[in-house]
């Protein structure tokens, strides 16, 4: 019978050379800009989440970054809490409040689809994280237009 003779792991050990860079550290040229969108459902995988982080460290790499909720992403900005508001019913549930918050006090924009808002997932306006700014429904396309004439980077987010 096999034996396993490697000491167990123990906490502070790493399993993975996480310090080598292997690609240069891309950053952005005056001007440049990004677009990170989100059609997905807040909760549903980690996707939200681990998009909302690569829109922060655009940002800070210098882009000129907006954040765009359709469809179901605007279940990311909307606030969440229990029992009341801004309460946290278990570590992580405030983690898209806290990400936004983070990416909109570090100057990226967020726009919030309207329709979506209301139509979709019976919300309004009041129910958005404060500096969403909510838009036309006819205005989303025309947001990922204008950033693709301004040659942005688009990160788009789509789960099903």
């Amino acid at each position: 019978m096999a034996t396993v003779t490697a000491p167990a792991h123990k906490k502070g050990d790493f399993f993975v050379d996480y310090e080598e860079k292997v690609f240069e550290d891309v950053k952005a040229e005056p001007g440049e800009k990004a677009l990170v969108t989100f059609h997905t459902v807040a909760f549903e995988g980690s996707i939200g989440l681990v998009n909302l982080l690569q829109a922060v460290r655009l940002s800070r790499k210098g882009y000129e970054t907006s954040i765009l909720l359709y469809g179901p992403g605007v279940t990311l900005g909307i606030q969440r809490g229990f029992p009341k508001i801004g309460d946290e019913a278990f570590p992580g549930a405030q983690n898209f409040y806290n990400q936004l918050k983070r990416f909109m006090d570090e100057g990226g924009k967020v726009y919030a689809c309207r329709f979506a808002l209301q139509a979709l997932y019976g919300h309004g306006e009041p129910s958005l994280i404060e500096g969403i700014r909510p838009i036309n429904p006819l205005d989303v396309l025309d947001l990922v237009l204008l950033h693709k004439k301004a040659n942005a980077f688009i990160l788009d987010t789509w789960t099903l």
